[in-house]
């Protein structure tokens, strides 16, 4: 049977080893001192903010006997919508080509024949509305398609000013990076010394596609409904302490 002693130092020992591999990994920094014992812990911070930007990906798409008048009708539709997102206030630059493309339209084969069939070719212009008024989407979103807009290929969310929620994710990383190594320095019964390494990782938050429906309601008033939601920031940081000898 292990005493308590013996049991401190083997979870001590474990928990060097640990600590000297992990050092020994991170390079290029300098490796430290083999003679010097260290901690090392690990903490995650999270924070949770509302949206405060949203960007609308729409599309015209067309389809024509030939690529011309394809291209043609498209360019006079997406006109339309552009003017609509203007005139309601939406900024030209704030109106982004993502995508334009061309190609054929086959439909299946016709009777006694293997060939698909040619049915013209089709037309794609996919923009992206970039705004920061999110209670405006659903309405932005019925005038666009009002206008011409015939796909919508999603609504995303994201913050504008990330450093804010990103410093704060960090700090609470070092605070519970910092209890963890506190706690387990008590159970240890050893010193903490310095920190003599600190390495971290912030995720950005993703631009989560929102839930819509559109509106069925014959009156005109009724925007569609659009539903934000929360943007998570994390992260992650790895302290590593000097543990200071017995006197």
């Amino acid at each position: 049977m292990l005493h308590a002693k013996s049991v401190r130092s083997l979870l001590l020992t474990a928990v060097l080893f640990t600590a000297l591999g992990a050092s020994a990994q991170s390079q290029p920094r300098p490796p430290l001192d083999p003679a010097v014992r260290t901690l090392r812990v690990e903490g995650t911070g999270e924070v949770k903010a509302q949206p405060d930007e949203a960007f609308i990906d729409l599309a015209v798409e067309t389809l024509a006997p030939n690529a011309k008048t394809a291209g043609e009708q498209n360019a006079k539709k997406m006109e339309k919508v552009i003017a609509a997102l203007t005139s309601a206030g939406i900024a030209r630059k704030d109106i982004q080509t993502r995508n334009y493309s061309v190609y054929p339209d086959y439909g299946p084969p016709a009777p006694n024949e293997t060939e698909p069939k040619l049915r013209g070719y089709r037309v794609s212009n996919l923009v992206s509305v970039h705004l920061t008024e999110l209670s405006r989407v659903g309405s932005l979103l019925d005038q666009a398609l009002a206008a011409g807009a015939n796909r919508v290929d999603q609504v995303r969310f994201g913050l504008a000013k990330q450093d804010a929620v990103q410093g704060e994710a960090l700090r609470q990383a070092v605070a519970r990076a910092r209890k963890s190594a506190e706690v387990l320095a008590a159970a240890l019964n050893v010193k903490l010394g310095a920190v003599v390494d600190a390495s971290t990782v912030t995720e950005s938050p993703q631009l989560y596609p929102a839930r819509f429906a559109m509106a069925e309601s014959a009156d005109a008033r009724v925007a569609t409904p659009i539903q934000p939601e929360e943007q998570t920031v994390q992260a992650k940081v790895t302290l590593i302490y000097v543990i200071e000898p017995l006197r």
